[in-house]
């Protein structure tokens, strides 16, 4: 068993039958998350895979259940980690699974440069603000803002962290995507696929997945459109299979 403090509750991530720490005030994973696990390439049977900005260690719960590689989880706000280390401990995953209490511009040097197979991260979305425009609660301000790290932070640090020919996947807005290009070809990270994700048909997309290769060659694969609700606002047959293993 483990102590849960505060408002923290133990919630399903039903189509992996594993249980995850989650607090409301604090940090709830988004679907986002999910789907950046599903669409990351993983090695199968070894290997070593690295999550920045890991929150609650969402991620590195999902994609445990697509691999046997060893996934070391980062994530700077302190009461997070506490959570993600619950969590890893109730689902008896300490052996795949461990987590770091850090800052991820510190992780080349503290884990090793080039030294893994994969990275993904899904970091702050949005440039940092004035305070006025900032969430009250730090939590959620220090998830959505870029207040710790910066869009360029993320796929600098990836990169210096892969091998060569590792892969390296993000889920951000469409909006950056320029930039995240621009990024990923300054630092070698040569995109490789991108998928675009729409809330439903006639809605233009709202988030957006990409992987790159370091050191790889330009050859890159549009994949198709990803839909989150049908016409009858239900959750359309490929996410549910996604959330929940179902599929019709």
């Amino acid at each position: 068993m483990i102590e849960l403090t505060g408002d923290e509750r133990l919630d399903y991530l039903l189509a992996e039958d594993l249980r995850i720490v989650q607090s409301p005030s604090v940090f709830a994973f988004s679907l986002d998350a999910v789907l950046l696990s599903k669409f990351a390439y993983l090695p199968i049977r070894k290997g070593n895979i690295v999550d920045l900005c890991s929150g609650n260690g969402v991620i590195p719960l999902l994609i445990s259940t697509r691999t046997n590689a060893s996934i070391t989880g980062v994530e700077i706000q302190e009461r997070l980690y506490g959570m993600a280390v619950k969590s890893i401990r109730y689902n008896r995953l300490e052996e795949q699974i461990s987590m770091v209490h850090g800052d991820l511009k510190d992780m080349p040097k503290e884990l090793g440069y080039g030294k893994f197979d994969v990275v993904t991260c899904n970091p702050p979305y949005f440039k940092t603000p004035n305070k006025r425009e900032m969430n009250a609660n730090d939590h959620l301000a220090i998830a959505r803002h870029e207040i710790f790290c910066t869009l360029e932070d993320v796929v600098r640090v990836s990169s210096q962290l892969l091998k060569i020919g590792g892969k390296a996947a993000f889920v951000h807005r469409p909006g950056r995507l320029i930039d995240i290009i621009e990024l990923m070809r300054q630092y070698r990270l040569e995109p490789k696929r991108i998928q675009f994700v729409y809330p439903r048909q006639g809605k233009e997309a709202n988030t957006l997945l990409i992987e790159g290769i370091k050191g790889g060659q330009p050859d890159l694969k549009i994949l198709p459109p990803l839909y989150v609700y049908d016409s009858a606002g239900e959750y359309t047959e490929e996410v549910r299979h996604i959330l929940y293993g179902e599929k019709e």
